[in-house]
């Protein structure tokens, strides 16, 4: 949901998601000189509650040395920023945000031009809606679990800290499983990872409730497929799982379940999210259910052809004639299925990447193919945002990892790019920060593991790519993958928006940090709000900032 508000010249745009309500102010620079910045209060008008909203940043003339942790009202440290996020959100919840413009002197903030804005977010499930998408918290390493569960690891901290960490992904698929409720009922699971012993039991549970429940599960000769099959045994589940390790295939990296009602297709379960404890409580995930009987008899059909192991030489083709690429810009949601026997579905992807307009967010979790990297060189987007795992994906030599990541450090040195790599704030970090820990529940990706596109989010026709298929060459014409295309869904882009920013902001300071020398992390002085009338200017003129700006307040 968006909404857009101006009074005396102040404008804010709110663009709320399910967990996250985006905020972007716009002020006319004549109208700047002495501002500042904004203090915001949320009224939560579902649970009766009105507060200032608050930052780490205050005035260094009235709070030089901050705590660690503590976080200072923009009542009083006013937030020096034309966007802003509030990640406390709930779903279905209906807020009203006050932003006021704050002058006079550090000291003695005085209220100055305001506009509300009314905004209620988005329903993880909503009755109609075809698209139900839950986001795990995929910020383990974050000041709030510190603060809520101290240095301990989640088997430490116990139940809390995992559903903390689920963030409602553990709920939405355990719910979906449960939907099969007697042998009138059915469930086609696709597992790249199926080691989480939440969903295995829940799996179990529906086959002892008579719903026919069947399994094809990672079997290459591998580490994962020794885990699969070692849960398996654990929960007696052989008789319903078949291992799938056709010729020619890589991985069978799906992570899909189809829910069936008489033998047809009633909706699909499918994203990021592998069916293990790093999946739905470590990194960066996703799960999107769609509520679209066409869609979900899609993967049906999936299920029953890749059930055969036939060869991929034979597989693929049949694959990519049954979900071609859509050739129209109307709205509408369409299946691909992977392994293709060409690179034209990748194509596709950077086509729509390089021509969109406005703005576009990536996602990366192995590195940035050269088809997207000539998008983020050469694209049409003023703002292109990406967060990155890390900045190469697997080499074989050391020289090229160094030349890979030459080419995203160039990337990042361009006006229009933005990224921002996974880290974590280390020990000592500016005297000022709690210490992070990762969960360890993640050996190789420890941060983002999400797979989507979003196209101009915020124009009229959004563009949602989401799935399980990495943006790469292998994901494309080697790997078991799924992705959905959804153009033109505004609530479907305004919650991954909502999403990609909430991890851009968390990760974007962390991998700054982590990129200075070891003593600048610890002796360096705490960060403070600007008191010489100068942080705004950035925010006019032809920078990125001012383009920012613009764009988040529907300018």
């Amino acid at each position: 949901m968006r909404n857009r508000q101006t009074s005396d010249q102040l404008s804010v745009q709110a663009i709320a998601g399910t967990h996250v309500v985006l905020l972007g102010m716009n002020l006319p620079k004549s109208k700047c000189p002495g501002l500042l910045g904004f203090a915001i209060r949320r009224y939560d008008r579902t649970e009766g509650e009105a507060y200032w909203l608050s930052g780490y940043k205050t005035f260094a003339s009235v709070v030089p040395d901050p705590a660690p942790g503590v976080q200072y009202s923009s009542r009083r440290h006013p937030i020096q920023g034309f966007t802003w996020s509030d990640f406390s959100a709930k779903p279905g919840y209906d807020y009203t945000y006050e932003v006021v413009a704050m002058r006079g002197t550090p000291a003695a903030p005085e209220e100055s031009e305001r506009v509300s804005v009314d905004i209620r977010t988005e329903s993880e499930s909503p009755s109609g809606s075809k698209h139900h998408v839950h986001f795990n918290r995929g910020a383990a390493a974050s000041q709030e679990y510190t603060r809520r569960f101290g240095e301990k690891s989640p088997e430490e901290a116990g139940q809390a800290a995992f559903d903390w960490l689920s963030r409602g992904a553990a709920e939405a698929i355990g719910n979906f499983i449960g939907r099969a409720a007697d042998a009138g009922w059915g469930l086609r699971v696709c597992a790249y990872e199926f080691t989480e012993e939440r969903v295995l039991q829940a799996l179990k549970d529906a086959h002892k409730r008579n719903a026919d429940v069947r399994i094809l599960y990672h079997a290459r000769n591998d580490s994962t497929r020794t885990g699969n099959e070692e849960a398996i045994r654990k929960f007696a589940l052989s008789r319903i799982c078949k291992p799938r390790n056709a010729k020619g295939l890589s991985l069978s990296h799906n992570k899909v379940i189809v829910l069936t009602k008489g033998g047809k297709a009633q909706a699909v379960l499918t994203g990021s999210t592998n069916f293990s404890k790093g999946g739905i409580y470590g990194h960066s995930n996703v799960v999107h259910v769609c509520e679209d009987n066409k869609i979900a008899a899609q993967y049906l059909w999936l299920w029953d052809e890749l059930a055969k192991n036939e060869d991929r030489r034979y597989a693929a083709p049949v694959l990519a004639e049954r979900t071609p690429l859509p050739d129209e810009k109307s709205a509408g949601t369409w299946p691909i299925f992977s392994p293709r026997s060409d690179l034209s579905a990748l194509e596709w992807y950077a086509t729509q990447a390089r021509e969109g307009k406005g703005a576009l967010f990536m996602t990366f979790a192995f590195g940035m193919n050269d088809l997207f990297q000539d998008a983020y060189r050469d694209g049409n987007a003023k703002l292109r945002y990406s967060l990155m795992e890390k900045m190469s994906g697997p080499t074989k030599t050391p020289a090229q990892k160094k030349a890979n990541e030459a080419r995203i450090i160039a990337l990042r040195k361009m006006e229009e790019n933005k990224f921002a790599i996974g880290s974590q704030l280390q020990e000592g970090a500016f005297g000022r920060w709690l210490d992070e820990s990762l969960t360890g529940l993640n050996a190789n990706v420890k941060y983002l593991h999400t797979k989507y596109m979003l196209v101009d989010p915020l124009g009229k026709n959004p563009l949602v790519v989401s799935g399980s298929a990495n943006f790469s060459d292998a994901s494309t014409l080697s790997n078991d993958e799924n992705m959905l295309i959804i153009r033109g869904d505004t609530r479907v882009a305004d919650i991954y928006l909502g999403e990609f920013m909430r991890l851009y902001r968390h990760y974007a300071f962390r991998d700054w940090l982590s990129s200075q020398p070891e003593n600048r992390q610890t002796e360096a002085k705490v960060s403070h709000l600007d008191e010489n009338n100068l942080w705004w200017k950035r925010y006019f003129g032809t920078s990125f900032a001012s383009r920012q700006r613009a764009y988040f307040a529907g300018k």
